[in-house]
């Protein structure tokens, strides 16, 4: 007997614990009966297919999400042509709810797993290999009815999913220690459950030390507000603390507006780089935060997320959704804007997915919410926020992730920002500017993206050409050591004599390049960049920046030592 159990992920680094908890929870009586298949949505539909057929199985499990489901859809029928007579079972969140449905439509599906399937699935397994009637168990919902609930696991029944790296390799490592969430948000299925499930110290212990013994590079929580409890959150945050290997780093997603002092001192104790944090905000229209069960007030999030930003040492991600009950496009623009002033490194633009089983999904008639019929059942439209006003909020996200989030014009944004009632109208012009030069179809490389964005400050501020041009060419080397210089830079020939002197003053003394001890002057030169500049671009004050030097400053970038948080270069200033 073989059963094949698939996962379909969005993306290579990407993985699925679900069928991996369902592999290992069945115990070892069956890990010679039961085979993983891992692909991606961008395999063909015909690679996946000739892959599941020549791996010869019995029955199938494919674990079913919004990222996809197409994909499902498009195989279920091929599958049971080339595999006549095996059985076919769906599991997952996109088939969990209205299932009935899906059976419906695939008339050949043996059956859904609904809910947590790591139980489910071992009785199951019995069931093929002592031939009897599956009918008898429980989570099963199948053509002819559904055979019951069954209990919610203990945390700590759940296997640990890593005892092989190097099946991981290259991938992200999600971890869980915590199940449900208190919140009720009604677009979200974590609102379903309200009760919190936590997997206990020791085990939460044990596992964290592993990771860090074999410095994987990163874990991601995948808690749904991990925070929630505030015991369970400090214990994990004051042990990765104390043992940290100095390489690993954890992602977890949070709740601003129920952090205590405690958990901020925490926080600010840690070494830059090791804990990320993605935030969900959402939206600052105090009515739509009411009709969709989140009571946060912004002004104490931002105050969260100041104190948060001011030790330097944490990545912040910031979330917004588009579609919201009440949320127009001018509310949408002073959302972002407020958010944005928030300064994350990270500002993810969402649209709203009606999800199967949400409370939202059952309120779309009442707020005039369309959305896409297939995965991932985007909104299209609502009463407030027209399909016209969807489509530029979509080019303004596009920019908002080529300038914002890539972290290669930070310098550049600080002060174009200033040229605009706000950033929202200034990320809006960008994507107006991108449509007329018919970018959104020929997308600029990267290293053209530079230019480009000069090209759209100088037709607003004309005035201030060599301002932008010194910007983005401290922008540029940043971030990388261009072994050619970029054609909007200024010529440094004129300096040469003075950063040489520079360079062999250092070979002799060092005091400012400290770590290149061996190397000659020129080999430094071309391993570090130095950089005259008129304008005091290093400084984080847009007032400051526009304030023109008589005689240049000359920064220095060093590539051996970069911001844990940015990935830019150190800089001094010589």
């Amino acid at each position: 007997m073989k059963f094949l159990l698939v996962g379909i992920n969005s993306k290579y680094i990407h993985s699925n614990p679900a069928i991996h908890y369902l592999k290992l929870y069945a115990g070892e009586e069956y890990q010679n009966t039961v085979e993983l298949a891992e692909y991606t949505i961008n395999h063909l539909k015909e690679q996946i297919l000739s892959d599941i057929y020549r791996r010869r199985p019995d029955a199938v499990g494919i674990s079913c999400y919004i990222w996809n489901f197409r994909m499902v859809q498009e195989l279920l029928p091929e599958i049971h042509k080339v595999l006549p007579g095996r059985d076919i079972w769906l599991g997952g969140p996109e088939v969990s709810f209205e299932g009935d449905e899906v059976l419906a439509q695939f008339p050949y599906v043996t059956g859904i797993m609904t809910g947590e399937g790591e139980e489910t699935f071992r009785e199951l397994l019995s069931c093929y290999r002592d031939e009897k009637d599956y009918h008898g168990v429980k989570g099963l919902l199948l053509p002819d009815g559904f055979t019951g609930s069954r209990r919610e696991l203990s945390m700590d029944e759940l296997p640990f999913l890593y005892t092989d790296l190097q099946e991981y390799e290259n991938r992200i490592l999600y971890y869980e220690t915590s199940r449900g969430c208190p919140f009720r948000c009604t677009y979200c299925l974590s609102s379903i459950e309200r009760k919190v499930r936590l997997r206990s110290h020791e085990k939460v212990e044990q596992e964290l030390s592993y990771f860090l013994a074999k410095k994987v590079p990163q874990v991601k929580f995948v808690d749904r507000t991990f925070n929630c409890n505030r015991e369970h959150a400090l214990f994990i945050w004051n042990y990765i603390r104390e043992h940290d290997n100095g390489v690993t780093n954890f992602h977890f997603e949070v709740a601003a507006d129920i952090m205590n002092e405690e958990q901020l001192a925490a926080l600010a104790a840690m070494r830059p780089g090791l804990v990320q944090l993605e935030i969900g905000i959402q939206t600052t229209n105090d009515k739509t935060l009411h009709e969709i069960n989140r009571y946060a007030d912004t002004r104490h999030i931002a105050g969260v997320v100041a104190r948060l930003r001011e030790p330097y040492n944490i990545h912040i991600h910031l979330d917004l959704i588009a579609g919201l009950p009440y949320e127009d496009y001018e509310s949408f623009g002073r959302s972002f804007d407020e958010v944005y002033a928030m300064k994350p490194e990270q500002l993810q633009l969402g649209f709203l997915k009606v999800l199967k089983g949400s409370p939202m999904y059952h309120m779309t008639e009442q707020y005039g919410i369309v959305y896409q019929s297939t995965p991932p059942y985007e909104v299209l439209y609502t009463k407030w926020l027209s399909f016209d006003a969807i489509l530029r909020l979509k080019r303004i996200e596009e920019m908002v992730e080529l300038y914002y989030n890539s972290n290669q014009f930070r310098k550049t944004l600080l002060v174009l920002e200033q040229a605009f009632s706000g950033p929202f109208q200034m990320y809006s012009r960008l994507a107006d500017y991108y449509e007329e030069k018919g970018y959104f179809i020929n997308t600029p490389a990267r290293s053209y993206r530079y230019q480009v964005l000069l090209d759209f400050a100088m037709e607003r501020e004309p005035e201030k050409a060599d301002l932008y041009t010194e910007l983005l060419t401290c922008d540029y080397y940043l971030r990388e050591n261009a072994k050619s210089r970029p054609s909007f830079a200024a010529d440094q020939t004129c300096y040469y004599r003075e950063m040489a002197d520079f360079y062999e003053k250092e070979e002799k003394e060092p005091e400012i390049l400290t770590g290149y001890e061996g190397y000659h002057a020129k080999q430094v030169m071309k391993m570090t960049h130095m950089e005259a500049f008129f304008y005091p671009v290093w400084e984080n004050c847009p007032e400051k920046i526009c304030e023109r030097w008589e005689k240049p400053g000359f920064l220095l970038f060093d590539y051996e030592k970069r911001n844990p948080l940015t990935g830019d270069a150190r800089t001094v200033l010589i």
